[in-house]
């Protein structure tokens, strides 16, 4: 069969039963004229529409989602990204090796005006455990060549599951140096915890030292706005390298839509947004225009279902939380703080409905590994080391009847290893979990692995755990790096093994990543445990049991 190339484009017919483009995304009235695409290239030949990217999320055994976004002027002030007002026909192209020579699937998909261009694509009938590559066409343009992969047999295993997570992307306070580096580990699967864009005009949110770049356009209120703004993130080529390299699990943080909202309450709510309500609906389109999320979490006004479940076969559960959109406000005006309201058994930071869909999948599950894919600090961080409990009302701390009633729920359900994913706080942390944190010798219940920032806050600075008080005051705390960076997991049967992955700066772009820490999660033993570089025994070597090179081994110990 022909290679595919910006001279010919192989097009076959959409296979039946094989895939089918989001159809709530484009009306059922809408049909692109054929002579769309064409018009396109001819509006400036030297311009290529799909200066986004490619994008590949939510794996099943037998498909994925792929997405793109027609935008040949990203930076357009009216958030259209230069496309014409009608719809466009993209073709798409799934193959079976890299090179792009065996197409599997293939189909045409219609960009539409009114979902920003945005294309996305469910595919189902492919092979378990295996990846794919893909492709997009408009007109004379092809994009680039992106790599998805399907999860195992819902009856299988797997191999070892490479999994990364990521969080907090502030594009004016660096380089997205981590994501770099983080495509090139080659993962079968990146999540992304939150805080994916930030709506604050330039100027308005500093790094230590200034900020290296600056956000276009005021701060995010419209959906031109944050169509704008979601543009300009996708124009960085390391997201746009990490977007290409695996399939993504996303959900968002507050940024995404305003600092440190709840349900239908903005920041400030004394100082009120009477079209608060209206942003909120902005941003969510704009958020599902530019992820590749299933047409499940197509919003309906200002709803939208992001919470959601992901099997990797037999070996894991990522239960995707939303800890924003059905919260209580946060209690005794935010921050750290001595508040009452957070041991209220009423309040939640789930919600209802999202708290019972999670008890009842953990009674469900039959995981080796359950993962909680969610965004803000889930073990206690209390910071007086007196009879005051003073904590953050924006993470679990503010909701401590919501995190016993989940972590209980864990336990009562003999979840058989439980683990917590976070973002939020742009350090690197892990943590025994506990079901009564004011007990430190009561028995560890599961385990937290904390993410960094890829560049909020900055360069940071590297750090020892042992000296932040935190970790005095709180001894479940057990490990801390205020560097920028990322996790990435190996996810095995018997253990679950996170490398901290820092950066030294991220004011210049191109810098080395390297690991700062190992910790490890046996099958079955709930909490961290630290892993140490140590010599080995000289009379190994001696006694011709080692080579000359092979002169460090792995040993796990808790601290």
């Amino acid at each position: 069969m022909p290679e595919l190339n910006r001279r010919h484009f192989l097009v076959t017919g959409l296979a039946a039963g094989a895939a089918a483009a989001v159809p709530a995304a484009v009306p059922a009235a809408a049909h692109a004229d054929p002579g769309t695409a064409q018009a396109l290239a001819s509006r400036d030949p030297r311009t290529d529409p799909f200066t986004l990217g490619v994008a590949c999320g939510d794996p099943g055994s037998d498909g994925f989602v792929l997405w793109t976004r027609l935008a040949p002027q990203p930076l357009a002030e009216d958030g259209l990204g230069g496309m014409p007002a009608r719809p466009v026909q993209v073709r798409w192209q799934v193959y079976a090796d890299e090179r792009c020579r065996r197409p599997v699937r293939s189909g045409v998909a219609v960009a539409a005006p009114e979902w920003g261009h945005s294309v996305h694509v469910e595919l189902d009938g492919l092979s378990a455990g295996r990846d794919y590559w893909y492709r997009f066409r408009a007109g004379p343009y092809v994009s680039p060549v992106g790599r998805a992969r399907t999860a195992p047999h819902p009856h299988s295993y797997g191999g070892p599951l490479a999994m990364a997570f990521v969080s907090c992307s502030q594009y004016e306070h660096g380089y997205f140096t981590a994501y770099r580096r983080l495509a090139e580990e080659h993962p079968d699967l990146i999540l992304h915890l939150g805080d994916y864009q930030y709506e604050y005009a330039r100027n308005s949110y500093e790094a230590p030292g200034g900020n290296v770049r600056d956000h276009e356009g005021p701060e995010t209120e419209t959906l031109a706005d944050y169509r704008l703004r979601h543009a300009q993130y996708k124009t960085d080529p390391d997201l746009r390298a990490a977007h290409a390299a695996a399939p993504w699990l996303v959900v968002w943080d507050d940024h995404e839509v305003d600092n440190n909202w709840a349900g239908e309450i903005p920041e400030r709510p004394d100082r009120p947004q009477p079209d608060f309500l209206a942003r909120r609906e902005a941003a969510f389109r704009a958020y599902y225009e530019n992820m590749p999320l299933r047409r499940d979490s197509i919003p309906r006004g200002v709803d939208m279902q992001l919470f959601r479940r992901v099997r990797w076969g037999r070996m894991a559960t990522f239960h995707m939380l939303d800890t924003r959109q059905y919260r209580d406000d946060q209690g005794c005006g935010d921050g750290y703080r001595d508040c009452p309201d957070a041991t209220d058994p009423a309040r939640s930071i789930t919600g209802a409905r999202q708290e019972e869909w999670l008890l009842d999948g953990f009674r469900r599950s039959g995981a080796q590994w359950d993962v909680l894919g969610q965004q803000v600090f889930f073990a206690q961080r209390d910071n007086n080391a007196g009879p005051a409990k003073v904590t953050s009302q924006d993470a679990w701390d503010g909701y401590v009847a919501s995190r016993r009633r989940i972590t209980q729920g864990w336990i009562d359900a003999g979840v058989r290893n439980p683990v917590v994913l976070t973002g939020d706080v742009h350090a690197h942390w892990a943590a025994d979990l506990k079901l009564d944190y004011d007990d430190p010798t009561g028995p560890s219940v599961g385990s937290e692995l904390v993410a960094t920032s890829i560049t909020s806050g900055g360069d940071g600075a590297d750090s020892d755990p042992a000296t932040h008080p935190f970790l005095g005051i709180n001894p479940h705390l057990r490990f801390y790096n205020n560097q920028r960076g990322y996790v990435i997991t190996r996810v095995e049967r018997e253990r679950l093994t996170a490398d901290f992955k820092v950066v030294p700066t991220v004011r210049e772009p191109g810098a080395e990543a390297h690991t700062k820490a190992t910790f490890v999660i046996e099958d079955r033993v709930p909490g961290v445990q630290q892993t140490y570089l140590r010599p080995l025994d000289p009379s190994a070597r001696s006694s011709g049991q080692m080579t000359a090179e092979d002169t460090v081994r792995w040993e796990t110990e808790r601290p």
